[in-house]
């Protein structure tokens, strides 16, 4: 009997078992509306992300406008204050979204976030934001993680 089928089916559900929908805030997406966002991995909420290591985005939305481009911006909120957070490819148009973007398309947004091992153990809430064209926000989201 041939085992490899099983084999695939158990590989693919280790797989949803590491990649939890992240609970998340709309903060102020103007032009597109999020379904769904996920990090990968992600256990248990807020995620704890481990200093060192990268972890997958994914950002599943509708966008209401067309746009040439996409350009990401995060930022971890520490205390009330808004910090740059470095991620490797900010052009959207490199991250699995299909550009031009086109009015009511849904679009799969899917990068890296790299922890770096000098950032410190803390509680932070990240605010990632992919801007259109005009600047204005194809999706604004807030949700938090624990940096260890």
């Amino acid at each position: 009997m041939d085992s490899r089928p099983a084999v695939v089916v158990l590989l693919c559900l280790m797989g949803f078992t590491c990649a939890e929908l992240v609970k998340f805030i709309d903060c102020g997406s103007t032009s597109g509306k999020v379904a769904t966002v996920d990090i990968n991995p992600c256990a248990s909420q807020p995620c704890q992300l481990h200093r060192g290591d990268s972890y997958s985005v994914n950002v599943t939305f509708n966008s209401g406008v067309e746009s040439q481009t996409s350009t990401a911006v995060v930022h971890g909120i520490v205390a009330g204050v808004p910090i740059p957070f470095a991620i490797p490819i900010v052009d959207g148009c490199k991250s699995g979204i299909q550009c031009p973007i086109q009015k009511q398309q849904t679009c799969h947004y899917q990068t890296a976030l790299p922890v770096k091992a000098e950032y410190p153990a803390i509680k932070v809430v990240v605010e990632w934001e992919l801007r259109d064209d005009n600047k204005q926000d194809l999706f604004c989201i807030k949700f938090p993680v624990q940096i260890v």
